[in-house]
């Protein structure tokens, strides 16, 4: 799998308009607009990219954080959703989980409470 720059900066904006998307829906829809419940973090993490590979210069210069940690470029909160509500937060990474895996990538959401 080969992307330019230009291609994964397109597939990151595509990614987190479908992740605002879906945590806004989510905000909306349980929660009433009300930011309330468990507060905590979400993100996706995209495994398999080795950092120093054609693919991995470009997810950098792309904007993509790599974490030395786990291994894999992870973007935080891709939602941009400013709630501290886990579960909206969760919405908004899965939505950008599924946009990278139909590119395909491994890509996988996470979360932790706050």
């Amino acid at each position: 799998m080969e992307y330019t720059v230009d291609q994964i900066k397109a597939i990151v904006t595509e990614a987190k308009t479908e992740a605002k998307k879906a945590a806004d829906e989510f905000f909306q829809t349980k929660l009433g607009g009300q930011d309330q419940y468990a507060c905590g973090f979400a993100w996706v993490d995209i495994y398999g990219i080795k950092g120093n590979t054609k693919l991995g210069k470009a997810m950098k210069a792309a904007g993509i954080e790599r974490s030395d940690y786990k291994k894999c470029f992870s973007i935080w909160n891709p939602s941009e959703h400013g709630a501290q509500n886990i579960d909206t937060k969760e919405a908004g990474a899965y939505a950008a989980q599924k946009v990278f895996e139909k590119y395909g990538f491994r890509a996988y959401a996470g979360s932790r409470l706050d």
